[in-house]
C-alpha cells in the first residue's frame, strides 16, 4: 500500500509541473499574442548597443515582432524619414531637440526625453600620451603635432554639435584665448558622419582621441577622460552656463543653416507618423520608456535615465505612454 501511495503521489506531482508549465507557457503566447511583423527602428549611432539590449528582451515577449535596425547620426537618421522616406516605426535621438527641428510636426506628433550623457575625451592602448592625459591638460595634449583626434560631423551627428560646444566651452572655462579655433582647425580630415565611426580608427592607432559620449566609452570598455561638469554638457543644472556658447549647423535640408546653443544632454523618442506597424511601435516605445524594462537596461549601460520628463506635444501622446512624461 505505502508503495502504491508514493507511485500514485510522484504521478499527480509530476502532472500538476506540467500543468503549471503549460499555462506558463500560454500566458507568455497570450502576452505577446497580436504583435507581430516587421519594426523598423532608426536610432543614433550612440544607442546601437541599448537598442539591440532592449530589442532581445522585448522579443522575449514579443517573438513574433522582426526588429530592423539601422544606426545614423540623428540628424541624418531624421533626414532619411522626411528626404527618402525610409521605413520607421520608432525614431531614437540622441538630441531631442532633433525630433522637434526635423521632424515635428510634419512627420512627428510627439517627442519624449528619456535619458541623459555627457561628453568624454577617449582613447585607446595605441594612444600617444596616453598615461599622461588629464581633465587639466587634455586640450594641450590634442594640440600636439604629433597626436590626431577626431569628431563626427555636426550637420548629421549631436554628438559633432557638442564635440563643437565643448570646445567653445573650454576656451572660457580654462582661460584660453584662441583655444576653439585651434581644436577646430585641427585634424578636420578626421571628421565622420557619426561619432561610432571614429572607433575603428581609434583601435588601427590612425587617431588617437575622439570626443564621444561617456556612455559609449564604457559599453565599449575604452579608457576616457572625464570633463568637467562647466564643459561636459552632461548637468541639468548647468543649463544658463552652457547656452553661453553657440554654434551653426544644418537645418532641414543642407541650405538651411539654424543656430543650436550649448544645453544639457537629452535623449529622445517618437514614433513618426509615416510608421507601418503602429501597434508594434507603440508596444516597444512602452518597453522602451518602463523602468523595469528598457530604463533599466540604459542604467545598466551607464546611460542615466531622465523618465520622466516634459513632452513637445503631450496633447498628441497615445494615453499609454503619458505616465512617462510630466504633464504640461
Amino acid at each position: 500500500m505505502n508503495r502504491t501511495h508514493y507511485l500514485f503521489s510522484a504521478i499527480l506531482i509530476g502532472m500538476t509541473i506540467f500543468l503549471s508549465s503549460c499555462g506558463n507557457t500560454r500566458e507568455k503566447n497570450k502576452e505577446g499574442e497580436g504583435l507581430k511583423g516587421d519594426l523598423h527602428i532608426i536610432h543614433a549611432g550612440s544607442l546601437s548597443v541599448p537598442v539591440q539590449e532592449i530589442g532581445k528582451a522585448f522579443n522575449e515577449k514579443h517573438p513574433g515582432v522582426k526588429i530592423l535596425s539601422e544606426a545614423w547620426g540623428s540628424k541624418a537618421g531624421a533626414r532619411r524619414i522626411t528626404e527618402i522616406q525610409s521605413p520607421a516605426d520608432v525614431f531614437i535621438s540622441a538630441d531631442y531637440m532633433v525630433i522637434e527641428n526635423f521632424l515635428m510636426p510634419e512627420y512627428a506628433d510627439w517627442g519624449i526625453r528619456f535619458a541623459g550623457n555627457e561628453m568624454a575625451i577617449v582613447y585607446g592602448e595605441k594612444s600617444r600620451y596616453k598615461e599622461s592625459i588629464s581633465n587639466e591638460n587634455w586640450y594641450e595634449i590634442l594640440l600636439k603635432d604629433d597626436v590626431a583626434f577626431g569628431r563626427s560631423d555636426p550637420d548629421s551627428d549631436p554628438c559633432g554639435v557638442r564635440a563643437v560646444l565643448t570646445i567653445k566651452l573650454a576656451e572660457k572655462y580654462y582661460s584660453k584665448e584662441g583655444l576653439s579655433g585651434m581644436l577646430l582647425t585641427k585634424d578636420e580630415n578626421n571628421i565622420r558622419p557619426k561619432e561610432t565611426d571614429l572607433l575603428a580608427l581609434l583601435h588601427s592607432g590612425n587617431i588617437d582621441y575622439i570626443f564621444l559620449y561617456r556612455s559609449v566609452a564604457e559599453q565599449h570598455r575604452l579608457k576616457y577622460v572625464t570633463l568637467p561638469d562647466e564643459i561636459n554638457l552632461g548637468n541639468p543644472m548647468m543649463q544658463d552656463l552652457y547656452s553661453e556658447v553657440q554654434t551653426e549647423t544644418a537645418g532641414r535640408t543642407p541650405s538651411e543653416r539654424i543656430t543650436e546653443k550649448g544645453q544639457p544632454m537629452v535623449y529622445g523618442i517618437t514614433i513618426p507618423k509615416t510608421a507601418e506597424n503602429k501597434e508594434a511601435a507603440l508596444a516597444f516605445v512602452k518597453f522602451f520608456l518602463e523602468k523595469e524594462n528598457g530604463q533599466a537596461i540604459l542604467e545598466k549601460l551607464n546611460q542615466p535615465s531622465m523618465v520622466p520628463s516634459p513632452c513637445k506635444g503631450y496633447d498628441k501622446l497615445p494615453d499609454e505612454l503619458k505616465a512617462f512624461v510630466t504633464a504640461p
